[in-house]
């Protein structure tokens, strides 16, 4: 079971986990040992999602989303199979808690009558500096 929050919870039998070959450093070691990992979770099937939840994973997944609502990480920081699966792991959790988290609606609002004012004597004071650096008028009336 993969704990998110307190209220969301992932089972396991959800998530598959796929041992690959990592690129990089690790000499000889790298052409024999599959030690990164690619992890697959289907958001479209998943029984534990609920639906606001669904919804913002999809606007928040990015390239990591397939066409078929799933989504795919690949984890291959270390040189362990282990710690891979781990990092994964953790990597679906932050995603999964970032979309569990419903932003705040924004209420409009209009600015205040102070703030107008000052506003407009600012754009007031700025046209005033500026005109003084325009040419000097030499014409006597």
């Amino acid at each position: 079971m993969l704990v998110v929050t307190e209220t969301l919870r992932i089972p396991l039998s959800e998530i598959e986990l796929r041992f690959i070959r990592a690129s990089g450093p690790g000499g000889q070691n790298v052409n024999k040992v599959s030690s990164a990992v690619q992890l697959r979770f289907n958001a479209n099937r998943s029984s534990a999602l609920p639906s606001h939840v669904r919804t913002r994973l999809f606007q928040i997944a990015g390239s990591r989303l397939t066409q078929l609502g799933e989504i795919i990480i690949t984890a291959d920081r270390h040189r362990s199979q282990a710690l891979n699966r781990s990092d994964a792991l953790e990597r679906l959790s932050a995603l999964l808690k970032d979309a569990s988290y419903r932003p705040k609606r924004r209420i409009p609002t209009k600015p205040t009558f102070g703030s107008k004012k000052r506003r407009l004597d600012g754009k007031s004071r700025k046209s005033g500096t500026k005109r003084l650096r325009g040419k000097p008028n030499m014409r006597d009336d």
